[in-house]
């Protein structure tokens, strides 16, 4: 069952009041290989690859040559959990890293940088980051529609693109803020 332009659109408020100061770093998921997904307690972010474990690295490019400005992807998890309907769904997206975080673009700009936990930090990165067909098989048309369009792409309701600029070990629970 798939959410309707109505309980989008119900759930946008929930969304809009994600923390802009400080956040958290909700969920650390990576895929293991295509349509595999595994929720970690704890990941390593790396300069290289990304996430450790995930299959960024091993993926076939579907462009010839694998952008690194996607080395990563962050989702608000309020977002997700709005398309998802439930917490075990969430990790269907297809991101890494979900967030209680406005990641809008009004608040991130690409080129900010966010710490997250102790040591790790990333940078949004200029890669916008659209739903795609596997986004909407998981979801609905409606769902991809509004992600993708108007207000949905304002405060980047699919998410944002990252690379790693500072390695470390990250957990849920993390603070996740602008960087300096």
């Amino acid at each position: 069952m798939h959410p309707t332009p109505a309980e989008l659109e119900a759930g946008l408020d929930h969304v809009r009041q994600s923390p802009i100061e400080e956040g958290t770093l909700e969920l650390i998921v990576i895929r293991t290989s295509p349509g595999r997904r595994k929720v970690l307690d704890e990941g390593e972010l790396d300069l290289d690859v990304g996430l450790v474990g995930n299959d960024w690295v091993k993926r076939k490019p579907r462009f010839g040559t694998r952008n690194p400005l996607g080395q990563l992807t962050v989702m608000n998890y309020r977002a997700a959990l709005l398309v998802a309907g439930t917490p075990d769904r969430i990790p269907l997206a297809g991101d890494q890293l979900y967030v209680d975080f406005d990641l809008s673009t009004q608040h991130l700009d690409a080129g900010t940088r966010l710490a997250i936990g102790a040591d790790a930090v990333i940078e949004i990165t200029t890669k916008p980051h659209r739903g795609c067909p596997k986004f909407t098989k998981r979801y609905g048309e409606d769902a991809t529609a509004f992600f993708n369009t108007g207000i949905g792409i304002a405060l980047n309701l699919r998410g944002r693109n990252a690379i790693v600029v500072q390695p470390g070990t990250i957990r849920p629970g993390d603070r996740i803020k602008r960087a300096g």
